[in-house]
């Protein structure tokens, strides 16, 4: 049983992949705030909360939550889809006691948004992240110890600020004592008909003795993104005039709407709003030609209507499977873009898996 630990969970994309590896694991605690912000500073709060445990600390911190009066819809997603109890689920990344978890998770994986990276300062090492999101990541790490842990991001993180904050990146995790590898992995290599290019760090704690983890072997891309499309689309989600001009019309998107690609672009957090992200042209069936809110256009030269990926086609085309939809379309379609696409996930943890379970079994 593989003790599992992430932040920045989303709807949980590792647990995802590790029920299509069939692979045994328990959820020890997952963490995210949905989205929502709260008034108070971090430092006011731990200035209010100097006196409290760390438990009636993280109370304090629920609270507050409550009081914005906005649902976490992250959470509702992952909750419908995932076993956990609420006792499990942490609101804030930045008030995790990880003391209470050391040396008890084999997997800790997250990846801070890309934003808290603006704030870094000019020194080095793990002191340059303080007050950004990533720094609330890699101090859970030092405080938990877990075996291996995962960290992804987008490859930007790379060259931003000339590479300067990646490389502040990479000082941290050495400080923490870990054998880590990075790499460069684009859904399209693993199966998956999307150019989604992250980075993934993945890091060993010492003791593993884990000096060499190749990056996991590429396979044939077999399915596209038609592969993925329903049989039957709701009428919703077929676009009037405005829509329908726009997405056809290169001079109008200027490359910021694709048409019946086989390998559709990264999706992102804002797809299908404002007609930005991937678009079907199909022929029009008597039932849209009876619909006054359906135009018909032409597209090379042929009578076609537009429409939107629906929500459960996004989530196919991230990897999920089965994945139980509880939340409106536009927290669909931000979920499924904010998350990391599943079948890289399993090509990484496939492997990371083995060592851990090999490691478990020479300790026991």
């Amino acid at each position: 049983m593989i003790k599992v630990a992430t932040v920045f969970s989303g709807i949980g994309a590792p647990e995802e992949a590790l029920k299509q590896l069939n692979i045994d694991f328990d959820i020890v605690f997952a963490c995210d705030n949905g989205e929502r912000e709260i008034e108070k500073t971090y430092e006011e709060i731990l200035e209010e909360t100097k006196e409290m445990t760390s438990d009636e600390r993280v109370s304090f911190v629920n609270g507050l939550y409550k009081l914005t009066n906005k649902e976490n819809f992250v959470k509702k997603s992952y909750f419908a889809n995932n076993k956990i109890s609420n006792d499990k689920w942490y609101e804030d990344v930045r008030f995790i006691d990880g003391k209470k978890y050391k040396n008890s998770i084999d997997l800790l994986i997250g990846g801070s948004p890309c934003q808290s990276f603006s704030t870094f300062g000019k020194k080095k090492g793990f002191e340059d992240t303080r007050g950004t999101l990533f720094f609330h990541y890699a101090n859970l790490i030092k405080e938990i110890r877990p075996s291996v842990f995962i960290y992804e991001n987008v490859v930007g993180l790379k060259t931003h600020n000339g590479g300067n904050i990646w490389k502040r990146i990479q000082e941290v995790f050495d400080e923490l004592e870990y054998n880590v590898f990075d790499f460069e992995l684009n859904a399209k290599d693993y199966g998956l008909p999307q150019l989604r290019n992250r980075v993934f760090v993945v890091g060993f704690k010492n003791e593993m003795n884990v000096d060499k983890f190749d990056e996991p072997e590429k396979v044939e891309l077999k399915k596209f993104a038609t592969d993925y499309l329903s049989n039957k689309v709701d009428l919703k989600y077929y676009m009037g005039k405005k829509g329908f001009e726009w997405v056809t019309t290169p001079e109008k998107h200027q490359s910021r709407s694709r048409v019946n690609r086989d390998i559709i672009g990264c999706q992102t957090a804002n797809q299908q709003f404002n007609w930005i992200g991937d678009f079907r042209i199909e022929s029009p069936t008597d039932e849209m030609r009876n619909n006054e809110k359906i135009h018909i256009g032409l597209y090379d030269g042929k009578e076609s209507v537009a429409r939107k990926l629906t929500p459960e086609e996004c989530l196919k085309l991230m990897g999920f499977e089965n994945f139980h939809i509880v939340v409106d379309d536009k927290n669909a379609y931000r979920q499924s873009g904010n998350s990391i696409a599943v079948p890289v996930l399993k090509a990484l943890l496939k492997n990371v898996v083995k060592i851990i379970e090999d490691y478990n079994e020479r300790n026991d």
